[in-house]
């Protein structure tokens, strides 16, 4: 379920019954300035609701099949609904509304003139309950949201866990990288002395041998 549709759909059942309640308000007043402030709030609050039930339609058809079929099965329900509250406020600003609805009223034998209709305690009724199913809704998504939220911290938590332990090792391989460096120095220049070495000695032989030559030579001849 979208949670953008959840947010119209609160909205909508919240005003469809503020409407209702001002619909059988009004049809019991006589005609004059408050029956016209409260028929104009009414009018108002149906222009809302349509754009509402609009929005609502247009967020339904963007979802997936499923929960688009789910969607548009409450959103003919509400469409429902709105069409009974025009026909409220049609009654309501008729000009003989307050007789029709006292005599309604006679006739369903109520005798208190105040008293909401059979048909309007149930819309009631229904719009309370879309209401309460709608925050039983929104209250397991802010659940999911929560338990999704820690999930996140703690993934952070071990890729910041994760970090420190690369950064350590990256730290330790510039270690053995200068300690590399230094030892190919070192045999570098232990390759050098040996070389040099080696000249010396061979320098030394090839002088010992040139001298054994001549005192040979030189007993030789005499």
């Amino acid at each position: 379920m979208s949670d953008v549709f959840e947010r119209y759909e609160r909205q909508y059942c919240e005003l469809s019954t503020n409407l209702s309640r001002k619909c059988h308000s009004a049809s019991l007043l006589s005609d004059g300035e408050e029956k016209k402030g409260k028929l104009a709030e009414i009018k108002s609050g149906i222009d809302e609701a349509d754009v509402l039930i609009r929005k609502m339609d247009l967020e339904a058809r963007s979802l997936q099949p499923s929960a688009k079929a789910v969607c548009l099965s409450k959103l003919r329900e509400y469409k429902s609904d709105l069409n009974q509250l025009k026909k409220d406020f049609k009654r309501a600003s008729s000009a003989d509304a307050n007789q029709s609805t006292r005599e309604e009223l006679m006739e369903s034998g109520m005798a208190d003139p105040h008293a909401v209709s059979a048909d309007q305690r149930g819309r009631l009724a229904m719009s309370v309950e879309r209401l309460d199913q709608s925050s039983d809704r929104i209250r397991e998504s802010r659940r999911i949201i929560l338990e999704t939220e820690e999930v996140g911290i703690s993934i952070v938590q071990d890729l910041s866990q994760q970090r420190q332990t690369l950064l350590h090792a990256h730290t330790k391989l510039h270690g053995v990288d200068d300690a590399i460096d230094k030892s190919k120095k070192v045999l570098t220049a232990m390759s050098r002395r040996m070389t040099r070495n080696k000249w010396i000695v061979g320098s030394v032989i090839v002088a010992l041998i040139l001298a054994i030559i001549l005192i040979i030579s030189y007993k030789l001849s005499h």
